[in-house]
C-alpha cells in the first residue's frame, strides 16, 4: 500500500530532505548497482525534477523527448502520468538531461520500451516498485527517515529557498511541484533553523 504524503503529514512524518552530501553519496551509490544509468536517471527525476514514484514510473520517451526524437529541454509531463490533473512542465536540470541521453542510448533495439524506467522482465515498472526500491537504497546507506518522497521534498524545498535569486516566486515552485494549491507547496518546505537564527539577529 502506498501512503500519500498528506497522510503523512498529517501524521507528522513527512519524509526528511537530503542534503547536498547525501545526494552525491546516493549518486555514487547507485553507479555501483546492477542497473547504474537506469538508476541514476530514477534519483535525478527525484531530486533534480521532483517527480513523484508514480510520475517516474509512468513517464515515457514522448514526454522528455523533442520533435526529432533528440532529449528535450524540458519535461513533458502529463495528466495521464501524474497525480489528478497536476501535469506540468518542468525545465530539465543539465545533469538529468544528460543521465536520459545516456539510458536512452543504451536502450535495447530488440524491445524498446515506451517508458523511460523498465526492468529485465517488463517494459515497465510499478509505482510500487520504485517506493521500494529508493527505500531500500536508503536503507543500505543508512538514511533514517527518508522515503522515495525525500527526493521530491529535497527538490521542493531547494527550489524555494533559491527561486527569488533568479527572479521567481513560490508561485513558481507550486508550478514545478504540480500544486494545485500554495499552501500544499509550503508544507513540503523543510523549515530552515540557521536562516531563522541570523534573521531574529538582524530584525
Amino acid at each position: 500500500m502506498i501512503i500519500s504524503l498528506e497522510t503523512l503529514m498529517a501524521l507528522g512524518k513527512q519524509a526528511k530532505t537530503l542534503s547536498k552530501g547525501q545526494v552525491d553519496a546516493l549518486l555514487s551509490y547507485v553507479a555501483r548497482t546492477r542497473h547504474p544509468i537506469r538508476n541514476r536517471v530514477i534519483v535525478l527525476l527525484s531530486v533534480r525534477a521532483g517527480l513523484r514514484a508514480k510520475e517516474i514510473a509512468s513517464l515515457t520517451w514522448d514526454m522528455v523527448t523533442d520533435s526529432e526524437g533528440s532529449i528535450g529541454t524540458a519535461i513533458h509531463l502529463q495528466d495521464s502520468a501524474s497525480k489528478g490533473r497536476s501535469g506540468r512542465i518542468i525545465p530539465m536540470n543539465s545533469q538529468l538531461r544528460v543521465a536520459l541521453h545516456e539510458l536512452k542510448e543504451a536502450r535495447p533495439v530488440v524491445r524498446p520500451s515506451a517508458f523511460v524506467v523498465s526492468t529485465e522482465r517488463s517494459t515497465r515498472t510499478s509505482a510500487q516498485a520504485i517506493v521500494n526500491l529508493i527505500a531500500r537504497w536508503y536503507a543500505e546507506l543508512g538514511f533514517s527517515g527518508c522515503s522515495s518522497h525525500s527526493g521530491r521534498r529535497t527538490f521542493i524545498t531547494n527550489a524555494a529557498r533559491k527561486i527569488s535569486t533568479v527572479g521567481g516566486s513560490l508561485r513558481d515552485v507550486q508550478m514545478l511541484a504540480g500544486h494545485s494549491n500554495l499552501s500544499t507547496t509550503q508544507r513540503y518546505i523543510e523549515a530552515n533553523g540557521d536562516a531563522q537564527r541570523r534573521i531574529v539577529e538582524v530584525i
